[in-house]
């Protein structure tokens, strides 16, 4: 996604009159801890009515939390972060077909992103199971992720309806219906991940219909036609563009690879394109997310066969995994690589968005504990990895999606949920207060040196991923540790 740099937040776009968003506390140096205490009483959330949806079961979270924390910054964060994306991106309706539907803007860019929307109402469904509401609303985003995936599953981002948009002139098959074209693994994870976690949460299997068993077939076809075994398949993609990370090279088909098992990814997490274009974590992605499809196709829609397709694809890319994704690193010892080509090529680096290599157990993909896993922590979380920053103000991973000495506060906060160090997760959530200038909210990335210089003001995913964060410590019993910051 293109960003810009911002010095500051507009406050009418989160439904807050400018007197009173910026009090005198943010704007004189002279600020004594009473006003600073003021400050952070009153939130930057939209007034009611603005709100674009309300959950009971979310508000009542929030008072919970809120009344738990004794640091008035971080409380008052929270309660900024963790309603972002309904109180700001969530456009719910009952469709056409006369089930609930859901368009989820990722922010300040009005499109929607299968891994973008699926992460926004992740931490969400877990309530859903006492709000009715809240219930419709998630069950509106995973049928519009199907719907989206039949649409085209080589897309990465979608507009709500076939308004076209500005990437309509990319040298791809595009239809007005898709905002970007850039064919990304974990887009097509992400809705199964959500679906899966949906029907484990509440019981509602309804969503397993006839849309999904006809999108879980287009996934397993584009997988399967991007392990370019025989060929390099059907997509391509090319933009006329300054940047060279925008476009693949090779006539739009991206570096050349050897098929191994491995699922080709020609872009990042980030939109960003693959140098090498087996992408590690997002192959580690998809296994697990076959396996959940295989699992509900059992259980639900008892199409064994098709389950056992699902199976025998995560079997042969965990098993290329195995073959092909470590590297033995003179410092750190084995380690898994970030890219790989399957001629034994390895790029060693990792990049701030999810699926990451340093965020794969919180994804469910290897376990915490896996010594490969740690030592590819310890790897990318070091000067060893070219897109780890470390300045005056803070440290982390960013990416070539921004630049240099730009660090995204995803990547401080998937250190602290793969974490098991709580002095190593105060310092995380520390660093993430002490570098959202005053304004209460996450951003894409920010200066390590200067953290009034950052990108992009309203980026939803990253505030309701910190909210994620701290309910998961609260839930875990660690009020000590978010109390003693």
């Amino acid at each position: 996604m293109t960003a810009k740099i911002l010095l500051a937040i507009p406050a009418l776009m989160f439904g807050v009159a400018a007197a009173d968003a910026m009090p005198a506390a943010v704007c004189v140096a002279d600020n004594t801890a009473n006003v600073r205490t003021d400050r952070y009483s009153a939130t930057l959330r939209p007034a009611q009515n603005d709100r674009l949806f309300a959950s009971k079961a979310v508000e009542r979270e929030i008072k919970r939390v809120k009344g738990m924390l004794k640091n008035p910054k971080l409380a008052w964060m929270f309660e900024n972060c963790f309603p972002n994306t309904i109180d700001t991106t969530v456009h719910h309706r009952i469709g056409d077909d006369g089930k609930p539907d859901t368009f989820v803007y990722t922010g300040d860019i009005h499109a929607m992103w299968l891994r973008d929307s699926g992460a926004q109402v992740w931490p969400y469904v877990r309530l859903a199971e006492n709000d009715a509401e809240l219930r419709a609303m998630v069950e509106g985003v995973i049928r519009r992720q199907f719907k989206c995936i039949l649409l085209d599953p080589y897309a990465n981002a979608f507009n709500d309806g076939p308004v076209g948009g500005e990437w309509q002139s990319d040298y791809t098959d595009m239809i007005p219906e898709v905002h970007e074209r850039k064919w990304e693994i974990d887009s097509l994870c992400y809705p199964i991940r959500l679906a899966y976690e949906y029907w484990k949460m509440t019981g509602d299997d309804s969503i397993f219909d006839d849309v999904w068993l006809q999108a879980i077939v287009r996934i397993l076809d584009t997988f399967l036609a991007q392990q370019r075994k025989d060929g390099n398949g059907p997509y391509k993609f090319q933009r006329r563009t300054e940047r060279p990370f925008d476009t693949l090279s090779n006539d739009g088909y991206g570096a050349p690879v050897k098929g191994c098992g491995l699922i080709v990814s020609s872009f990042r997490p980030s939109d960003d394109a693959t140098v090498l274009q087996f992408l590690v974590p997002s192959n580690f992605f998809a296994v697990t997310s076959l396996r959940k499809a295989a699992e509900i196709l059992r259980e639900v829609n008892g199409d064994t066969a098709l389950a056992a397709r699902c199976s025998s694809l995560a079997d042969e890319v965990e098993d290329a995994l195995k073959r092909y994704a470590t590297y033995e690193h003179p410092e750190y010892g084995t380690v898994y690589a970030f890219e790989v080509d399957g001629f034994g090529n390895h790029l060693l680096m990792d990049d701030a968005n999810v699926p990451s290599l340093l965020a794969m157990p919180y994804l469910g993909d290897v376990d915490v504990n896996d010594p490969v896993y740690q030592n590819t922590r310890r790897l990318v979380w070091s000067d060893s990895n070219p897109y780890f920053f470390k300045g005056k103000a803070g440290e982390g991973i960013g990416g070539p999606h921004i630049g240099y000495q730009m660090a995204w506060p995803m990547s401080i906060m998937m250190k602290a949920f793969t974490s098991q160090d709580d002095n190593e997760i105060r310092t995380c959530l520390k660093m993430l207060l002490d570098t959202d200038n005053d304004t209460g909210f996450m951003h894409e990335s920010f200066d390590v040196d200067d953290p009034s210089h950052f990108t992009r003001e309203w980026f939803a995913w990253q505030n309701t991923l910190f909210g994620e964060l701290i309910l998961k410590l609260v839930n875990e019993g660690k009020i000590d540790l978010l109390n003693s910051i």
